[in-house]
């Protein structure tokens, strides 16, 4: 019979296995059992990341359209002024 769960080996310093031990020892659980909650617990802050990751983009997206719809709107004399010094600035911080 199969069981559902697959072996994994995990090494642990001498320190952070100690801890581990006494950590479980302390919450009446193993070590392993342990170690399966943090990684559920970082599996699950995966998915958040990601999430973090598209709503800083989003938000990213909204503020430099609504820019150019302001500047293009209200002060379209300084477009081009300020795509020449963002250019500079990209070349000058981040060499692209």
């Amino acid at each position: 019979m199969t069981t559902p769960n697959k072996h994994c080996t995990v090494r642990l310093d001498r320190r952070k296995y100690d801890r581990l031990v006494e950590i479980a020892s302390e919450r009446g659980c193993t070590p392993s059992d342990l170690l399966r909650t943090a990684v559920d617990a970082f599996l699950a802050s995966a998915g958040l990341l990601t999430f973090s990751q598209r709503r800083i983009a989003r938000i990213s997206e909204f503020q430099q359209l609504a820019l150019d719809i302001i500047i293009r709107e209200q002060f379209p004399e300084y477009r081009d002024r300020i795509l020449a010094e963002t250019d500079r600035r990209l070349e000058q911080y981040h060499g692209a």
